[in-house]
């Protein structure tokens, strides 16, 4: 039963539903699952995650071209109802290529979106669609007919879920000015990247809190892109986890949930052993000190 499970950083409501703040990301246990025993160590690894209580799962369409859908489907079908599942609108798979996904920002091209992930994930409905933005680096950059008012995109977002195929409509690479126009049409989460190395959208952090939306931080621990910081590689960072005997990524989770009450991680992992260091990252204590120290290396 759901409520024997543990809840892995305590909870915060997303899409309506009480949910553990220590989640978990797709992309790495999707890129470990191409070979028949990588696939069947993935789906060992989903089954722990949810015996661990892990009951938010973020995936994409594009992550393995329907992969990481396909095994959630397979892990989860018949827990379809304990679990949030979050997926991705506003770009496609493209299989082969040096950047395997491309724009596709179009309204139609949303919904369509929303019917691949429908289909893979073999559900009949989605949880939270996050409409993921292309307006400003760091990533994909939207050009020619894929330069579309956020508006439109919003206004499909709403059809889809009058429609029941989505209970929530979450939003990603936004900026404040964004959220704050969508605030009318309810938004149940946002996506950006935020971290203790990159704190440059407090703002939107700060407007998601007044508002009671959940905050999903992508790259929780920095490194993005490839030359993105590192949470790691801060002194305080790696003080405190000598002090506390904990790990440095431990500390960044800890301070992420320490610092606002609606954040929710994701971290993604293809290791047994690194799940269990995320979900215990939802028990480390940071007494206010330590939180200064952090604040203070930011």
């Amino acid at each position: 039963m759901t409520g024997e499970r543990p809840t892995p950083g305590g909870t915060f409501t997303l899409a309506g539903r009480e949910t553990a703040r220590i989640g978990y990301g797709m992309g790495q246990v999707t890129r470990s699952a191409e070979s028949a025993e990588g696939h069947d160590s993935a789906v060992a690894l989903l089954h722990q995650a949810l015996e661990l209580g892990v009951t938010h799962y973020d995936t994409a369409q594009f992550y393995g071209n329907g992969r990481a859908n396909e095994l959630l489907r397979e892990s989860f079908s018949g827990v379809r109802d304990e679990i949030v599942i979050s997926t991705k609108a506003g770009a496609k798979p493209v299989p082969g290529a040096p950047i395997p996904l491309t724009a596709a920002q179009r309204p139609a091209e949303s919904r369509a979106a929303v019917e691949s992930n429908l289909q893979t994930l073999g559900t009949d409905r989605i949880d939270i669609v996050n409409l993921r933005r292309m307006d400003f680096t760091p990533g994909l950059i939207a050009e020619g007919d894929q330069v579309v008012a956020f508006e439109d995109q919003l206004a499909e977002m709403v059809s889809l879920r009058d429609e029941g195929k989505i209970l929530g409509i979450g939003l990603s690479h936004v900026t404040v000015d964004q959220l704050r126009s969508a605030l009318p049409v309810t938004i149940v989460c946002v996506q950006n990247i935020y971290n203790l190395a990159d704190r440059g959208d407090e703002p939107l952090l700060t407007l998601s809190e007044e508002n009671g939306i959940a905050w999903v931080p992508y790259f929780p621990l920095g490194g993005g892109f490839g030359a993105l910081p590192k949470v790691s590689d801060l002194p305080s960072v790696q003080q405190a986890a000598a002090r506390l005997e904990v790990t440095p990524s431990q500390i960044g989770v800890a301070w992420q949930l320490a610092h606002s009450p609606n954040t929710l991680i994701i971290s993604g992992t293809s290791s047994p052993e690194h799940l269990r260091e995320n979900v215990a990252a939802g028990s480390v204590y940071l007494d206010e000190q330590t939180l200064r120290e952090l604040d203070s290396d930011s």
